[in-house]
């Protein structure tokens, strides 16, 4: 099973990034999908996750009406489409999968990790 997450780097604050995660080894198109992200000093956690048919989305406060998760199954790929950044988004950012159609929000839930993605906002 492998998850490569791609697309982080440096970009102002106010301006857009979209973060990929690749599948490979696993029935994506069956799997819930989740994204995360740890800052420096702080524990990882939940941003958003999509269901596995897409049908059901999932958001942290924090990134709701600014972020959007979704899923290509045919492409066995998900995204996270991030706007109005502001410094506080800076981390990294990770994909995860879960066997399971329900896009839980726990952590503990998910079943394989991507390697994560640095995103740094610059104000």
């Amino acid at each position: 099973v492998q998850l490569q997450a791609s697309g982080g780097g440096l970009v102002q604050a106010g301006g857009s990034q979209r973060l990929s995660c690749a599948a490979s080894g696993i029935t994506f198109s069956g799997s819930a999908l989740g994204w995360f992200r740890q800052a420096p000093g702080r524990e990882r956690e939940f941003v958003a996750s999509v269901s596995a048919s897409g049908g059901t989305l999932n958001y942290a406060d924090s990134v709701k009406d600014r972020f959007t998760i979704s899923r290509d199954n045919a492409k066995s790929t998900g995204y996270l489409q991030m706007n109005t950044l502001k410094p506080e988004d800076t981390a990294v950012y990770y994909c995860a999968t879960r066997h399971s159609d329900w896009p839980s929000t726990g952590i503990y839930d998910y079943d394989n990790w991507g390697q994560g993605t640095l995103v740094t906002v610059s104000s």
